[in-house]
């Protein structure tokens, strides 16, 4: 058995040899005939050849454009002038005379002025001391004061109205109260009431206050 495989071994070795050496021996045939024509081309004649320069077309002539011709417009044709005929004049008309009568004259006379309008004559003024009521159509009635009195306090007051305002005040006491803050107090009450009546006419006033205190 061993020796059987040594033969075939052999022989495999054997064909392998002789197709490398077919390889080589055609890669030999191959390189010495390339080389062969190379040497040949090398060895040819060498022609050489002058290029002429290419020239450029010659440029063409200018074309010379004739002018354009003078195209003038035709005469007018000859009209002649319409003949004019001229009239007479008319003779002139024979001058109408107007009776020119003057016209009466008219007189005129400007409007008498409108006759002043009067003014209504004004309200009498009282005389002598009146109720207040007279003169302010609006009266105010005085605050109380808090003071620390029970009983009865009157007072009477002296009104001078001018401009349709009281401009002064005169406070007179008939039955005053015995402490003399709670009466000024009362008197300052008065005062500043009387003051902010609204009157229509001017004079004096006369005007009591009873104060009933609990």
């Amino acid at each position: 058995m061993n020796f059987a495989q040594e033969n075939q071994a052999g022989s495999r070795m054997t064909s392998f040899g002789i197709v490398i050496l077919l390889h080589v021996l055609m890669i030999w045939a191959l390189a010495s005939g390339l080389a062969r024509k190379v040497v040949e081309a090398v060895k040819g004649p060498i022609e050489t050849k002058v290029i002429e320069e290419v020239k450029p077309p010659p440029p063409e002539p200018e074309k010379i454009v004739p002018p354009p011709p003078d195209l003038k417009a035709p005469p007018p044709p000859f009209v002649p002038l319409p003949e004019i005929q001229v009239q007479a004049p008319p003779p002139p008309n024979a001058p109408v005379v107007q009776n020119t009568t003057p016209a009466p004259a008219v007189d005129v006379r400007p409007a008498p002025p409108p006759a002043p309008v009067q003014a209504p004559p004004a309200a009498p003024v009282p005389t002598g001391k009146v109720s207040a009521g007279m003169l302010c159509p609006t009266l105010v009635k005085p605050e109380m004061p808090g003071i620390n009195y029970e009983g009865v306090a009157e007072y009477k007051v002296l009104g001078t109205v001018k401009g349709g305002r009281v401009v002064a005040v005169e406070v007179a006491v008939k039955r005053g109260v015995p402490d003399r803050r709670a009466q000024r107090q009362l008197i300052t009450a008065i005062e500043n009431a009387v003051r902010e009546y609204k009157c229509t006419t001017d004079g004096v006033f006369e005007q009591e206050f009873v104060f009933k205190i609990e």
